[in-house]
């Protein structure tokens, strides 16, 4: 009953299949292979960030460029505070705020500056809420970020904000606000000034378990479906031509040749209507 599993046809069915099957599991494999790497990166970030915290600063051009590696390390700077912007639409406990942002000159950077978020306010960005920035020469310390893109967490793509204010913390929108050079970096103040409350460093981008991450992981349960669902389809066109071979041997399933017979006999049995047929 299962000779045809011999013919052409299964053939290329099974072949098929045999070829499918360690496909589909290889792909879940990797997906899931990859979601986990994002897990461990995820985790090493936010490891390396607390160890950070108890670290000693270093001067600010012993960190850059930024990297996974120097992320959220404790960095210091001298220099004087320049023009001031604020950054609204960030959140801190669940609550609505903005961050006050404050560039400052670093000595010996050729007029370079540094954007240093000194705090964060709640309610929305208002110039009246921001407290001025100190007068003079200062030291500051705080965590190194990455210049933010589109992609990070808060940051948004909408333009036609008020002037004096920026929706992403980077050199690219920052040098079309200011009249200098600004360093692809930035830094979050340990110890907020003025009554502000210190924003927290984040993990580097695309170390978080963000939604590609996620989708890693959904794409490992497809593959894994696919796998399943091809062995489903083989089980069940196996079982569907085993029945059919059955009927066959059982006699239940006319022949071909019997099949054209008995048409041609019901046909030459109809009755014919005469007054049916056109006249030509």
């Amino acid at each position: 009953m299962y000779r045809f599993l011999l013919t052409p046809r299964w053939w290329g069915i099974n072949v098929f299949v045999l070829l499918a099957i360690p496909f589909c599991i290889f792909m879940g494999s990797w997906q899931l292979s990859r979601f986990e790497a994002r897990v461990q990166d995820h985790r090493a970030a936010g490891e390396q960030i607390t160890a950070a915290r108890t670290e000693a600063a270093r001067p600010l051009d012993r960190l850059l460029p930024v990297s996974t590696e120097t992320s959220g390390k404790q960095a210091t700077a001298t220099g004087r505070y320049g023009k001031q912007l604020l950054v609204p639409g960030r959140e801190l406990d669940g609550r609505h705020g903005f961050y006050v942002l404050t560039l400052l000159r670093v000595d010996g950077a050729g007029g370079k500056a540094l954007p240093v978020v000194r705090g964060w306010l709640p309610g929305d960005a208002d110039p009246a809420k921001a407290p001025p920035a100190p007068t003079g020469e200062v030291t500051v310390t705080g965590a190194l970020q990455a210049s933010e893109s589109p992609g990070s967490d808060g940051v948004t793509a909408a333009g036609g904000l008020p002037a004096g204010q920026t929706g992403a913390i980077s050199s690219a929108s920052l040098v079309n606000l200011v009249p200098y050079k600004v360093y692809d970096a930035w830094i979050t103040l340990t110890k907020a000034d003025s009554g502000m409350r210190a924003v927290p460093a984040s993990a580097p981008q695309g170390t978080g378990l963000d939604l590609k991450a996620f989708q890693n992981l959904g794409y490992t349960g497809e593959w894994f479906v696919f796998a399943g669902f091809v062995v489903f389809m083989w089980f069940r066109l196996l079982r569907r031509e085993a029945e059919f071979a059955r009927d066959a041997e059982l006699g239940l399933v006319p022949d071909h040749d019997e099949e054209e017979v008995t048409v041609a006999e019901a046909a030459a049995d109809a009755p014919q209507d005469v007054d049916s047929v056109p006249v030509r």
